[in-house]
């Protein structure tokens, strides 16, 4: 079977943007979910009115986009809040991300997603699907480092993500992503992307 759309996901910290770099370097079409939320509900973002509809001006910030601070404690502190935010999200993020793969739809789509595990629908989309994983430990060192997040925070958002067993169960292929440097990651993405697109994986 050849391989056209590639599910790419992990939990914070894993690696997986670098991972998406690397297959983009690859030649894949990388689709950023995350960054299709960004723009859904930034200043005039398609996602913005029904936003301010559910959850009211309290998470709009002065310039009209979504407070992304106010949002992420709300949504981490009710659990029905983030299900209802979701609920605008998700529907639209695909829409979009379709709109994105059928612009190059001679290339080999990687989807980037977050909360990959977490939703039915993308599965269906992939053809294969990669988990970059690593142990708790490394995702807090290094979203505390780039992002200066104390650790207790990013415990809390470790906790509201997938296990780390629930994405290994749904993955195709998983890449390690624990001591390794720049150079041996993408070498690892080398060599799936070389093992998957010359079809000796079926």
């Amino acid at each position: 079977m050849a391989i056209r759309r590639i599910g790419l996901t992990g939990g914070i910290g894993s690696g997986k943007s670098t991972v998406a770099s690397a297959l983009a370097a690859e030649g894949a079409l990388v689709v950023d979910t995350d960054a299709i939320a960004r723009s859904l509900t930034d200043i005039g973002g398609a996602a913005m009115p029904a936003v301010r509809s559910e959850f009211g001006d309290g998470v709009i910030d002065s310039s009209g986009a979504l407070d992304r601070q106010r949002m992420r404690a709300l949504a981490f502190g009710d659990a029905s809040a983030r299900r209802r935010l979701e609920a605008i999200l998700h529907p639209l993020i695909g829409i979009e991300a379709a709109a994105q793969a059928a612009r190059s739809p001679e290339r080999v789509t990687v989807f980037d997603v977050p909360l990959l595990a977490e939703t039915s629908q993308w599965r269906q989309r992939c053809d294969r699907i990669v988990v970059v994983d690593c142990s708790e430990q490394t995702q807090v060192e290094r979203v505390t480092r780039r992002s200066g997040w104390p650790a207790d925070q990013v415990h809390r958002v470790i906790a509201q993500q997938a296990p780390r067993a629930t994405r290994r169960a749904i993955a195709d292929a998983i890449i390690h992503n624990d001591g390794l440097t720049l150079e041996s990651l993408q070498a690892a993405v080398r060599s799936l992307w070389v093992l998957w697109m010359e079809g000796t994986c079926t």
